[in-house]
């Protein structure tokens, strides 16, 4: 598999946990119980880090090889 596909398949999971996140969100708001809520919360809180960093390797694997890019420094050796 190459970067250029690796990317792709970032992209996609990044839709399908945004996704996911849109109906906890809705879930959220039609919740009144405390504990679900906060349950709730916290799933979205770990499904947005996820999210992020979905769509940061999606942008470091589509232009690992371009000149003058500037990697971020959280994915580099």
């Amino acid at each position: 598999m190459t970067l250029a596909e690796l990317s792709v398949e970032y992209r996609i999971h990044a839709q399908a946990l945004d996704l996911r996140i849109c109906q906890l969100e809705d879930r959220l708001a039609h919740t009144r119980n405390a504990d679900q809520r906060c349950q709730l919360q916290d799933r979205i809180r770990m499904l947005s880090a996820m999210l992020r960093e979905a769509r940061e390797l999606a942008v470091l694997t589509e232009r690992y090889y371009d000149r003058g890019y500037r990697r971020n420094a959280k994915y580099t050796i």
